[in-house]
C-alpha cells in the first residue's frame, strides 16, 4: 500500500533545506500557469465549455453543497489510510483514473507519453481518448495499466477496429463516450477559430487505423490540413445514434468489461444495466458539450440509486482536488476521472506535472480519509450531508 500522505512530510522537510516546490497545489494558481504556456487556441479548448459555460461552472459549485462529516472518535481504527479498490475483478491502488481528453499535442509534445510516464508513477490507470494524438498501441507500450474510451463513430467497422486494436494492445476496459454526436457550441474556440482536427490533431487512432486508411485514396498527411483523410475523419468522428443496440454488439468484438460515459438520468442507467454494461460513468463531458444542463455530482445520487449494485457506478466532471474526489465517492462513486487539473500540470511541465497533480490529489485525499475514519473505499452516504 502506498502512503501518499507522505508527500506532505516530504514538502515541508524539503522546505526547511530551502526547496520549496516548482508547482503550486491550488488549481486556480496551476491553470493561470497552464495559460501562460499555452497558446491561445489550445488553452481556450481545454478550459472552455459549452455556450455560457454555466455547466462547467455548476460542476465546480456543486462540490461546494455537500459536507463531509468527519469521524472524531475512531476506538476501532477503522482508516487504515488504504486508497485501493476493485472494479471488474481488478485491484487498483487508488480510485483515481486519468479522464480521457483528446488532442494533447496542443497541450504538450510528448501528449499521451508524458501522461504515461507521470501516471505510471502512482499506479494511476490512463483512459485513453479516441481523439489521442499518439496512436493506442505506442501509448500501451508505455503505459502500465490503461482504459480505452470510444467515440463510436458513423462507421461501425471503425468502431470494431478500434475495439479489437484496444483488446489486443491490452487495455483493461473499454469505455464508450455517449454524449458527444456531435461537438458542443463552444464560444471560446469560435471566436477563435480553433478546430484542431482541422489541422489532422487528435486523429492518430484514426491515421492509423487499418479499417479507416482503407477508405481512403491516399495515406493519410500528419499535420495536414483540409486533405482527405481529415474530411473523412471529420465524417466518421462520430454517430448520431447511438443506442442499447450498439453497446450489444461490443460484446462480439471483445471480452472486455464496458462502460458508457456521459451518463447523468438514473433511468438511461437503468436502462443501459439491464442491456448489460458493467458500468456506467456520470458525467456530462466537463460542461463542454451542454450549457445549462444539470451538474454532474447532482445526477449522481439519482443514477447511484437507480443501478444498484448491478454495475460499478464511476464519476467525471468538476473534480478539482483530493476532497472532492471523497465527496464523489461518499454518495456512491465506485472511482473518479480526474481531467483539466492534469491537463494544465501537463503544460506547465510535461510529465512531472502530471505526476505532480496526480500526487497532490492522491495524498490530499488519503489525509482527508484518515481525518474521515475511513478507507476510501468504504466512503458512505452517512460521510456526507447537503449543507
Amino acid at each position: 500500500m502506498s502512503d501518499f500522505a507522505q508527500y506532505q512530510d516530504r514538502v515541508y522537510a524539503d522546505a526547511t533545506n530551502g526547496t520549496l516546490p516548482h508547482l503550486p497545489y491550488h488549481h486556480d494558481d496551476l491553470r493561470d500557469l497552464a495559460e501562460k504556456a499555452m497558446e491561445p487556441g489550445p488553452f481556450g479548448y481545454v478550459e472552455g465549455s459549452a455556450g455560457r459555460e454555466r455547466t462547467a461552472d455548476a460542476n465546480v459549485a456543486a462540490f461546494d453543497r455537500y459536507a463531509l462529516r468527519p469521524r472524531s472518535l475512531r476506538p476501532g481504527s477503522e482508516s487504515t489510510g488504504d486508497l485501493g479498490v476493485t472494479l471488474f475483478g481488478e485491484h487498483y491502488p487508488t480510485p483515481l483514473l486519468t479522464a480521457p481528453v483528446g488532442v494533447l499535442e496542443q497541450v504538450h509534445e510528448e501528449a499521451e507519453l508524458a501522461v504515461a510516464r507521470g501516471a505510471n508513477a502512482l499506479g494511476v490507470p490512463v483512459v485513453l481518448s479516441t481523439a489521442a494524438s499518439t496512436p493506442m498501441e505506442e501509448v500501451a507500450e508505455a503505459v502500465d495499466s490503461w482504459w480505452y474510451q470510444l467515440y463510436w463513430p458513423s462507421d461501425d467497422a471503425l468502431a470494431e477496429s478500434f475495439v479489437r486494436r484496444a483488446t489486443a494492445a491490452g487495455a483493461k476496459a473499454i469505455v464508450v463516450t455517449a454524449d458527444t454526436k456531435r461537438l458542443g457550441w463552444r464560444p471560446r474556440d469560435l471566436a477563435l477559430g480553433h478546430l484542431p482536427f482541422l489541422r489532422s490533431q487528435g486523429t492518430a487512432n484514426y491515421f492509423s487505423d487499418p479499417e479507416f486508411r482503407s477508405r481512403l485514396k491516399a495515406d493519410p498527411e500528419p499535420g495536414g490540413v483540409f486533405t482527405e483523410a481529415v474530411f473523412h475523419f471529420l465524417g466518421a468522428f462520430a454517430s448520431q445514434s447511438l443506442s442499447t443496440d450498439n453497446i450489444a454488439r461490443i460484446r462480439d468484438w471483445t471480452d472486455l468489461p464496458i462502460l458508457v460515459k456521459g451518463v447523468v438520468r438514473g433511468d438511461e442507467a437503468a436502462e443501459l444495466v439491464a442491456a448489460g454494461v458493467d458500468g456506467v460513468v456520470v458525467s456530462n463531458h466537463g460542461g463542454r458539450q451542454i450549457d445549462n444542463a444539470v451538474a454532474a455530482l447532482d445526477a449522481l445520487p439519482e443514477v447511484v440509486e437507480a443501478v444498484g449494485d448491478r454495475a460499478a457506478v464511476l464519476f467525471d466532471s468538476g473534480v478539482r482536488s483530493g476532497a472532492d474526489v471523497a465527496v464523489a465517492m461518499a454518495l456512491g462513486a465506485r472511482a473518479v476521472l480526474l481531467g483539466r487539473p492534469w491537463v494544465y500540470g501537463l503544460a506547465v511541465d510535461g510529465a512531472a506535472g502530471v505526476e505532480h497533480v496526480l500526487r497532490a490529489t492522491l495524498a490530499e485525499l488519503q489525509i482527508t480519509a484518515e481525518l474521515m475514519g475511513r478507507n476510501v473505499a468504504d466512503l458512505g452516504r452517512d460521510d456526507v450531508t447537503r449543507r
